[in-house]
């Protein structure tokens, strides 16, 4: 039975994906840096964001989130999710600093799932 296609539109959706091709590692922020509950701990120079979604509520303004798909030095593929805008609460742990000097190397959707 071949595999359905999971369109990329909502939050479900992308994690859902994630999930079947074994890249739900939730990327954790930590006082020592990124987790992905593996016990190693990654500083932006170990990452890179292969592909971003953003996604906006379409009755309220607080459901706006993106998710980064990030890639690790070791081969680690996972995410992490956060609201943006007024509503992101990492005010005070990081992240905020933490996720822009992560490097970019946007990638097609291809190159990351196997459809």
């Amino acid at each position: 039975m071949p595999e359905q296609k999971i369109p990329m539109t909502t939050v479900t959706n992308v994690l859902e994906k994630l999930r079947i091709e074994k890249h739900d590692n939730e990327f954790r922020m930590t006082p020592d840096g990124f987790t992905a509950g593996n016990k190693k701990y990654y500083q932006p120079e170990d990452l890179k964001i292969i592909r971003t979604y953003r996604f906006e509520g379409e009755s309220d303004p607080a459901d706006s989130s993106v998710i980064y798909l990030i890639e690790a030095n070791d081969g680690l593929i996972g995410y992490s999710m956060d609201s943006y805008g007024v509503y992101s609460d990492h005010e005070n742990d990081g992240y905020d600093d933490f996720i822009r000097k992560i490097p970019v190397e946007e990638r097609e959707e291809q190159q990351i799932f196997q459809d």
